[in-house]
């Protein structure tokens, strides 16, 4: 059951907190993210997040809405109920599913990460879209990376964005962040693993023959690819080939391709 009374206004101050958490300044100094959605909301529940406050519209959920929001409630949201209007000012997507939740900032130091000879990092070096944020931290969970790392400064991994684009991947694959990324790439061949960066012009093919031990894979800016500072840390190069006429290949694709040619090549050692 809702534990405070039915909010009407979209200027009721719980309603005003939480529209302001779609802006980076207001994430950071409130420490929480909005999640929304049913399925995002039901993986963060899997993935033992600790939600904070839930926003339920009954007269907009469904039967699948209904039951997560019992299930945020229970696992320690404050159920905040709303009207249709105030929903429709908080949900970014056009079709409301009736729930929304904020949850805590959450990520992971380096030395918590479980690392072996077979393990895959992939490290973004000072990404600016959350959707290719987003897409590469899904990709990452799906073939078991054992860490996300960010070379800051970073788009927001919080942003709403991010968070739709990794489609809950976001509650499963551990996020390191780090300002030092020559520190975070020495620390990671230190651990073992091989640090391999995607090129558009250089490097073998596929990456072919680099794939056989641990790997912290290095994906550059989107305009200006990888920063001068981590180049001297890089062990080699991976190219995929462009036989078409396209100059480039977006980097959440150039990635998931690369991430995927990993674990090709694990699951045949």
């Amino acid at each position: 059951m809702p534990e405070t009374p039915l909010i009407t206004s979209r200027r009721n101050h719980r309603i005003v907190e939480a529209r302001k958490l779609s802006e980076r300044k207001h994430r950071q100094r409130s420490g929480c993210f909005l999640v929304e959605g049913v399925k995002l909301l039901e993986m963060a529940l899997q993935a033992g997040a600790t939600p904070i406050e839930a926003f339920y519209c009954p007269k907009q959920a469904g039967p699948a809405a209904a039951r997560i929001a019992q299930e945020l409630q229970a696992a320690g949201a404050v159920l905040v109920e709303i009207t249709p209007q105030v929903m429709d000012a908080l949900a970014e997507r056009e079709a409301a599913e009736g729930i929304v939740a904020t949850f805590a900032l959450f990520e992971r130091q380096l030395d918590e990460v479980g690392l072996s000879d077979a393990s895959l990092v992939l490290v973004v070096d000072r990404l600016q879209d959350p959707g290719n944020l987003g897409a590469l931290i899904r990709t990452a969970d799906a073939v078991d990376a054992a860490a996300v790392a960010l070379v800051e400064p970073c788009v927001d991994p919080f942003d709403p964005k991010t968070v739709r684009g990794s489609m809950g991947s976001i509650f499963h694959a551990p996020l390191v962040r780090s300002a030092d990324g020559p520190g975070l790439l020495q620390n990671l061949k230190d651990r073992g693993l091989r640090v391999v960066a995607a090129d558009a012009h250089r490097g073998v093919d596929w990456g072919a023959g680099l794939w056989q031990e641990g790997i912290a894979l290095v994906l550059g800016n989107e305009a200006r690819g990888l920063s001068p500072d981590l180049e001297p840390l890089v062990d080699a190069w991976a190219r995929l080939p462009i036989v078409g006429r396209a100059e480039s290949l977006n980097v959440a694709v150039a990635g998931g391709v690369l991430m995927y040619t990993w674990l090709q090549n694990k699951e045949q050692q």
